[in-house]
């Protein structure tokens, strides 16, 4: 793995060790299968309630799980922290909270059109997704990243 940086010159240039797509793809599954696991079992739980919620709990528990991790953890979700890759800011800060929800917001539109915006990362020089554009962050091999602060 190489190391690139952004080419926007207007965000201060930072060198990391980028994360491979490899990685990126194994800390998506293994969050997948989280968060999948746990709406389950939460709809399912509501359902038997008899609560009408089940639907918004399968929309919002994802992007709270990802708000959380990559807010309060140090940019790692379970999977992330598996395959040892974190995200940051592209200028090597740590994502706040707006930055968070719309990274995760972001999953969506890079999902809508058959996961073009996942894909996009292979072709990218900074393997940045559409989400990583959006919300400015590049995910990141955790032992070679810079933390700010």
């Amino acid at each position: 793995m190489h190391e690139k940086a952004n080419s926007d010159s207007s965000i201060p240039v930072e060198s990391f060790q980028l994360a491979g797509i490899g990685s990126r793809f194994f800390a998506t599954v293994i969050d997948g299968i989280i968060v999948g696991l746990v709406s389950a079992l939460l709809v399912g739980l509501i359902s038997m309630a008899g609560l009408p919620i089940g639907e918004f709990i399968g929309l919002v528990l994802p992007v709270v799980y990802y708000w959380y991790f990559w807010t309060r953890r140090d940019g790692q979700t379970p999977g992330k922290s598996a395959v040892g890759i974190r995200v940051v800011k592209v200028d090597g800060s740590e994502l706040s909270d707006t930055d968070a929800l719309i990274r995760a917001i972001g999953y969506h539109v890079s999902a809508l059109i058959f996961g073009l915006g996942f894909i996009w990362a292979i072709f990218d020089a900074n393997n940045q997704t559409w989400h990583d554009k959006m919300a400015r962050t590049y995910v990141v091999r955790a032992d070679s990243s810079r933390k700010s602060g």
